[in-house]
């Protein structure tokens, strides 16, 4: 058997260093890190949420509204209650895309913006400086949230003088709160030993951080969408003399009084429409409906005229370079 110079067995230099524990005592527990602070609010949340309500179902209620908020405003401009119009879920939809376009690309781009900026302040902190940093950062953020939530809360119940612009008040609401909960993890995570809190006080938490921020940007989107059917109507009128000319034959008389619509009997009493109508745009035709504007139509004189889609009439368009060229009466 092979020795070492000092006569001591190789086998026993292999093994673990003696320890002063005397026969028979346990050994000492190895000390337990602490357990991290629940982090899985907001997976559980959106578990629970998409337990309760289908996100496809959830997406295309919400387009839905934009949607009818866009035609809304847009026919209400003319004076036409959007709802004897008979619309579609399609054209509900289609019109949403107007309404949201720009709300979904800016929150995008202020999201990205939002990612970058915590990705720099991490990279500042693990670099050493939190100290210094924390001590401008933190008040500063609590302050400009506390200011915001405060302000965008009170426009909910009052008028305040954030209504005169644009989904300023909604925004201020959102961003207050956001900055109030960022503010907050930075705190929580300069902490060390501090009491951890319950995973179920995390979730109720980020729900009612969700249910804050969703409704704001909801109520935002809302007025922007509201904006954006008013605003296409302002454009359809100022567009209106270059849209094309519409004939509208008659088998009876519809007596139109609306600026700059004429009425033309037809002479031949074997026509099968006996009286025309010019001067008239299509705006939609929807629900077996026609909605038509007078080519003179003005927010103080004119008037939107509904007809029934059905085989007593008969639309001709004309277009913009076909104008002037000699026409039959009927």
């Amino acid at each position: 058997m092979t020795t070492l110079k000092d006569g001591s067995d190789p086998a026993a230099a292999t093994q673990a260093p003696a320890t002063d524990r005397r026969p028979g005592e346990s050994a000492p527990d190895s000390p337990k890190a602490p357990a991290p602070e629940p982090a899985g609010g907001i997976p559980q949340l959106a578990r629970l949420l998409g337990a309760i309500v289908a996100p496809t179902t959830l997406l295309t209620s919400l387009l839905i509204y934009f949607g009818w908020s866009h035609a809304y405003w847009f026919f209400d401009y003319f004076g036409v209650n959007s709802t004897v119009l008979g619309l579609t879920t399609q054209d509900y939809v289609r019109r949403s895309r107007d309404g949201l376009f720009v709300p979904l690309t800016v929150a995008a781009c202020a999201a990205l913006l939002v990612l970058w900026a915590h990705s720099l302040l991490r990279m500042r902190l693990a670099a050493g400086s939190n100290a210094r940093l924390l001590r401008v950062l933190l008040p500063g953020l609590a302050a400009t949230g506390l200011v915001l939530t405060v302000a965008g809360l009170w426009s909910v119940f009052a008028a305040t003088p954030l209504h005169r612009y644009l989904a300023v008040a909604p925004l201020s609401l959102a961003i207050g709160v956001g900055l109030l909960v960022y503010a907050a993890h930075l705190w929580r995570s300069t902490r060390t030993g501090g009491p951890l809190r319950a995973a179920w006080l995390v979730v109720a938490e980020w729900a009612g951080v969700f249910v804050l921020v969703g409704l704001s940007l909801f109520w935002a989107a809302s007025d922007y969408s509201a904006a954006v059917g008013l605003t296409r109507a302002r454009q359809f009128v100022a567009e209106l003399p270059g849209y094309p000319d519409v004939v509208v034959y008659s088998e009876r008389s519809l007596s139109l009084d609306a600026p700059g619509v004429r009425e033309t009997p037809c002479q031949d009493r074997e026509a099968a429409y006996r009286f025309r109508y010019d001067g008239l745009k299509l705006v939609l035709q929807s629900g077996n409906q026609y909605l038509f504007l007078p080519e003179r139509w003005t927010p103080g004189n004119g008037v939107a005229i509904l007809m029934p889609r059905n085989d007593s009439l008969r639309l001709e368009f004309v277009p913009v370079l076909a104008r002037g060229v000699g026409r039959p009466t009927c």
